[in-house]
């Protein structure tokens, strides 16, 4: 009795299997899994192409927002400074060291070397 019932047990198991391998031996099955390796690994318009160049894009789009700011701070720094001849005069002061006729200019140099560094 002991061994019908165990040959009863591997029956079924064993159909199963035969069933699962009918289904992944199929010629559509495998046709299937090898279109979706080559898309995934080998061709040129893959998901890991596509996925990288997404990257590239974000990255791109990153960079534009930031010169788009740039460019907004930087339009009305000047527009500022061309309405105003009192900051004209002291942006050309400060960055290039222009000075009135009868003006001397004191340029003070830290010393680096004495700067505690931060930790």
């Amino acid at each position: 009795m002991k061994e019908n019932n165990l040959i009863k047990d591997i029956q079924p198991k064993s159909e199963t299997l035969k069933k699962i391998q009918k289904i992944f031996l199929n010629k559509y099955t495998i046709t299937i899994c090898l279109f979706l390796v080559w898309m995934t690994f080998f061709d040129k318009t893959s998901f890991l192409v596509i996925n990288e160049l997404n990257g590239e894009i974000n990255k791109y789009e990153d960079q534009l927002t930031y010169y788009k700011a740039e460019y907004e701070k930087n339009d009305t720094f000047y527009k500022k400074l061309m309405n105003n001849k009192s900051e004209k005069e002291k942006y050309a002061r400060e960055n290039y060291f222009m000075k009135k006729p009868n003006e001397e200019i004191f340029i003070l140099v830290v010393d680096s070397t004495n700067i505690p560094k931060k930790k």
